[in-house]
């Protein structure tokens, strides 16, 4: 990744976590990619976020995310001395990768040829571990697929999704993730393996689903993590993310009722949300109608989540979806609300909030009106007697509808033209009418010809 792409979000503000102990939620390359993303997005984190991406690439076996560490440091901070690359040990790490990459693919290869399907399993198995800790996903990615063909357990099939899924989430291939989510739902587990494995996959969909924008969705599977998750999914994600992104996703998606009964009275995800009282406050402020206060927590929470490795390309959508749903549902129980009123409870100090109606009005996320003149917001008149029409002439042509039907079933029973199904009898007139396409594809102005056949007039 350039250091171009990586700056193309600027993080001025201090956030409010310890560099040290948020990293120290999660195992892994997450880590180090996690570190690399908040060096080139926070200028108040920078030097400190790249000398431990530089300490922890080191620490592994991945030559070309060291160099990429160190040069970005260099860029942040050209006097530290871990600025300057340590070419010993690029050429040391360099010769130990190529000596265990052969070594392990002659091992391979005499695994096959000795026909030993469980070593064979396991030689893939260590060489996909391998070039997944040296940086090479596609080569890793092949590897761990080539295990499928010597399962012999259900733990082996749900240990290769594991594999694929945390692979194809750092290579950021979602629709390989929700493939192989599929896959692992099919595996024939016990309950145990089950109860176990409930929480990476519905954590591995979420995140896959929030990617695609559906957040609706991804709510639910967040929301849906079993307690006590703990350690099991770090190489992913941490049980403070679930609360973070399952709040958010909630909160941009959902109504107060159901986020009421699925987020604040779910006793599962409120193991989650003690980790993040914040978010909790917020989706409480939002369910008791405190919008501006609600809104206040999660802005000063933004360069946080703005860190966030899934988070960041996501959160400008998820704040505006909550802001105007906020907005909406303030404006629901007035006729008309002042615009200094909404000044005050949504827009920034000195700013106006006429142009951003005004935009949600185009979009038909609101259904109000700007007066300008007296600078009012208000709603649009309701029209019972056009409503009262619409409701007479939709429940006339229903009426309507069923009652050529029941005409065409009575001219077909006159023309002995019913099929009869084999030791069930003839089937009843109202049950035809509860297949209304059927009837009306399959005849249509045919009925009309058998009435004349049977003489109805």
């Amino acid at each position: 990744m350039s250091s171009s792409k990586k700056k193309s979000i600027v993080v001025s503000d201090p956030p409010k976590f310890d560099l040290e102990a948020y990293i120290q939620n999660y195992h892994g390359r997450t880590r180090l990619e996690r570190l690399l993303l908040i060096g080139n997005t926070s200028t108040f984190l920078a030097q400190d976020a790249l000398k431990l991406a530089v300490a922890e690439a080191k620490a592994g076996r991945d030559v070309r995310k060291y160099v990429d560490a160190v040069a970005d440091l260099s860029r942040v901070a050209p006097n530290e001395p871990e600025a300057y690359k340590d070419k010993g040990w690029i050429e040391t790490t360099e010769k130990k990768n190529a000596a265990e990459a052969q070594r392990l693919e002659a091992e391979l290869k005499g695994y096959k040829n000795n026909l030993i399907k469980e070593s064979v399993r396991m030689g893939n198995e260590e060489l996909g571990l391998f070039y997944q800790a040296t940086g090479d996903l596609a080569r890793s990615y092949e590897a761990y697929s080539r295990m499928r063909q010597d399962v012999s357990i259900g733990k082996h099939i749900i240990d290769i999704g594991r594999h694929l899924i945390e692979v194809a989430i750092e290579q950021k291939n979602w629709v390989a993730v929700s493939t192989n989510i599929q896959k692992l739902n099919g595996a024939h587990a016990t309950p145990e393996e089950e109860k176990n494995l409930q929480p990476f996959v519905s954590a591995a969909s979420g995140l896959a689903q929030m990617d695609a924008g559906e957040y609706y969705k991804a709510a639910r599977s967040f929301l849906n993590i079993d307690p006590g998750m703990g350690s099991s999914c770090n190489t992913i994600i941490s049980p403070n993310d679930i609360a973070v992104y399952g709040g958010l996703c909630a909160l941009a998606s959902m109504d107060r009722n159901e986020i009421t009964t699925r987020v604040l009275e779910n006793s599962n995800f409120r193991t989650y949300l003690e980790l993040e009282p914040h978010i909790r406050k917020a989706i409480s402020f939002f369910v008791n109608s405190r919008y501006s206060a609600c809104l206040n927590v999660l802005e000063s929470y933004r360069s946080d989540y703005l860190l966030d490795i899934y988070l960041q390309k996501h959160l400008d959508d998820l704040y505006y979806m909550v802001r105007s749903k906020s907005i909406v549902q303030y404006f629901i129980p007035f006729s008309c609300v002042t615009l200094d009123s909404l000044n005050a409870a949504f827009a920034a100090p000195g700013k106006s909030i006429e142009k951003e109606l005004a935009k949600m009005i185009e979009r038909k996320e609101l259904d109000g009106r700007i007066d300008t003149q007296n600078r009012l917001l208000t709603s649009v008149p309701a029209a019972p007697r056009a409503t009262l029409h619409s409701d007479a002439l939709k429940t006339a042509r229903l009426y309507e509808q069923e009652a050529l039907l029941r005409i065409q079933q009575m001219n077909i029973v006159a023309a002995d033209l019913e099929v009869r199904s084999k030791g069930k009898g003839t089937a009843s007139l109202d049950d035809a009418f509860n297949q209304n396409d059927t009837f009306t594809g399959s005849f249509g102005a045919g009925g009309r010809n058998l009435r004349s056949r049977a003489g109805f007039q």
